[in-house]
């Protein structure tokens, strides 16, 4: 806990010693009094300094100010301990308040921290360690295997197999040719490249994501703005219309004056909002909690409130909608010979057993019932082709499918080869002296409820769409699995974050799922930012809400406590306001003294809290 959240529960704490010492201790009237407004002082001070600085600075009213005000005048009148309760339940509603909503503004740091710091720029043939910062357009850097790509460049020399995960959300590496564009951030898992710089280091990619997270975060939403709004308004009506009536009723009712202030002062108490404030604080928390019990991180109540509203809904396809890997879903060999079958399906598991390739990964899950029998070959790696060995004086290959090879091939497998990529999925070869002896289909499948989820949001009329940087194919047949409204593919960070930019502006309160760092500027550009718990830390830091362990049916129920919080906080509102309409009604009509002022001002205060804790054991 950050040291201003331990002050706020601290001078809460001390507020509340002062009541119970103030109630309980046999001490002069005079004495208790003052016990009774250190509490005040204890617990209204921070919010009462916050609330005059706004007022000086922002020209704003807000409620800890009229609290300030309704607990001073209970003392004017001699009621110290109805001020000092006030204080009381003011105080400790902005501690938990402050506390619940925390500190989430440490994303930026994460994520420039993720940024490559160091180049290898070559000068005169050698590689020489420099700051990223340093290196200028057109200077040749050298990228070892497994390094990262420090800056956006061209390739000028080699070809590389790079791991766009960090960008693009994309599975599976990418062959880069020479000539072709890398980005930063982005990770060379092939042979040694050479890249030719074409992006100030501000400029790049990775850059621009770290700026589409700061502007979206520094702009407050309309929910804020509107709530402020009429705070401002509420604590402006009051205070004009208490000295008002006090007027009113000295001059027009010819009460006495001390009746008038009496009542004056009976108004500003119970035209204090703490009934209609406690109408969301209490419920929003506890609502909190629940979701916390079921695997839901909500960060604040802001979140909550605009998933209530929800009218569009966006995801990231890998990792999110799907398991992230990809599966062996097809294996066609083409001998009929079960003993070929066996020694190919050695072979595969052999060449891919050390390779960190996602396919490679693939393959051998899919044939670890051959891990028990050890071949004695070297296998090598074929630079953007795949794997290679010689077994039994054969020349074996498997990895992408080549023309030549191809052309060999029946019509009846060239048609179903074609079915295998239209369905989106990826195909591997298997070669003997470059000739195909069988191929593998593999695909990141959906996750198990993923159909189930998006079928329950386009139950509600929320509009669902897919955003992915697959290729056309692969992203398609998920989206046509899943029955989205839309899927986009070959999706950049700044693409998907136009998309969800638009989306807002079209439905309004929008929500953007995912897990990667390419997602980043969009989780944090929709209403509602959802991260999956085993994505990356800038995701999670992000996003307004964490998905924790990638259960995706968590979206459903959260969408659904979401709409009960909203239910409950306009129950709450509604009696709220009833209940100070009554006594304001009551004052008027003399017929409410201060004492009976206390209990139903505190008493709905109390209610609309036990009715919002409700929401702490809500059933699924």
């Amino acid at each position: 806990m950050e040291k201003n959240q331990k002050w706020a529960f601290l001078s809460t704490g001390l507020c509340g010693l002062c009541i119970i010492l103030g109630i309980f201790l046999p001490l002069p009237k005079i004495i208790l009094n003052i016990i009774l407004f250190s509490g005040i002082i204890f617990g209204g001070f921070k919010q009462t300094k916050e609330g005059i600085l706004e007022l000086i600075h922002e020209k704003h009213l807000n409620v800890d100010l009229l609290m300030a005000l309704a607990a001073l005048g209970a003392c004017l009148i001699g009621d110290f301990l109805e001020g000092a309760i006030l204080t009381f339940i003011f105080s400790l509603a902005g501690s938990l308040e402050e506390y619940t909503l925390g500190k989430s503004q440490k994303e930026l740091t994460a994520l420039l921290n993720l940024q490559p710091k160091v180049a290898l720029r070559v000068e005169n043939g050698t590689p020489k360690e420099v700051p990223v910062e340093s290196l200028l357009l057109n200077d040749l850097v050298l990228v070892p295997k497994g390094s990262q790509i420090p800056i956006d460049a061209l390739i000028e020399k080699g070809e590389g197999l790079i791991n766009e995960a960090a960008v693009t959300g994309e599975s599976l590496p990418k062959e880069k040719k020479l000539g072709e564009q890398v980005f930063a951030g982005t990770v060379n898992i092939g042979d040694p490249i050479e890249i030719r710089v074409n992006k100030n280091a501000d400029e790049t990619l990775f850059s621009r994501i770290v700026k589409l997270v700061k502007e979206a975060q520094n702009t407050p939403s309309a929910t804020s703005s509107f709530i402020e709004k009429i705070e401002d308004t509420y604590v402006k009506v009051v205070l004009i219309a208490v000295p008002l009536v006090i007027l009113f009723m000295y001059f027009v009712l010819s009460w006495t004056f001390k009746e008038s202030f009496y009542r004056g002062m009976v108004l500003l108490v119970v035209a204090s909002p703490c009934a209609l404030v406690a109408s969301a604080t209490p419920a929003t928390l506890a609502a909190i909690s629940h979701g916390a019990k079921r695997g839901l991180i909500f960060k604040g109540g802001a979140p909550l409130e605009n998933l209530a509203g929800l009218k569009a809904i966006a995801f990231d396809k890998t990792g999110t909608l799907t398991k992230g890997k990809p599966v062996v879903t097809d294996v066609e060999f083409f001998t009929t010979v079960e003993a070929e079958k066996k020694t190919y399906a050695m072979l595969v598991y052999e060449m891919e057993k050390n390779s960190t390739h996602p396919l490679a990964q693939a393959l051998k899950a899919h044939f670890k019932e051959f891990s028990n029998h050890q071949l004695n070959i070297t296998v090598g790696e074929k630079t953007a082709v795949g794997m290679e060995t010689v077994y039994k004086d054969q020349h074996y290959l498997i990895g992408k499918p080549l023309k030549e090879s191809l052309a060999h091939l029946s019509k009846e497998h060239l048609t179903r080869l074609k079915e295998l990529q239209e369905a989106g999925k990826t195909v591997v070869c298997l070669y003997k002296n470059n000739d195909i002896q069988g191929y593998f289909a593999l695909l990141d499948l959906p996750q198990e409820n993923a159909k189930e989820v998006l079928n329950y949001f386009k139950q509600q009329q929320i509009h669902t769409t897919i955003l992915t940087g697959d290729q056309k194919s692969t992203g398609e047949t998920v989206g046509r699995l899943l029955g989205a409204d839309e899927t986009f593919t070959q999706m950049l960070p700044e693409d998907k974050t136009k998309i969800i930019k638009a989306q807002g502006e079209k439905y309004g309160i929008n929500a953007m799922c995912g897990d990667g760092i390419n997602d980043a500027p969009a989780l944090a550009s929709a209403t509602v930012g959802i991260a999956m718990g085993e994505g990356t830390d800038i995701a999670m830091d992000v996003a307004d809400v964490v998905v924790m362990k990638n259960q995706l049916d968590r979206l459903v129920f959260s969408h659904k406590l979401a709409k009960k919080l909203k239910r409950v906080v306009i129950e709450n509102i509604v009696f709220s306001l009833s209940v100070i309409a009554v006594l304001i009604l009551s004052n008027f009509l003399q017929i409410l003294d201060m004492p009976l002022g206390v209990v139903g001002h505190e008493g709905s205060t109390i209610l609309v809290i036990l009715n919002g804790l409700r929401l702490l054991h809500l059933k699924e």
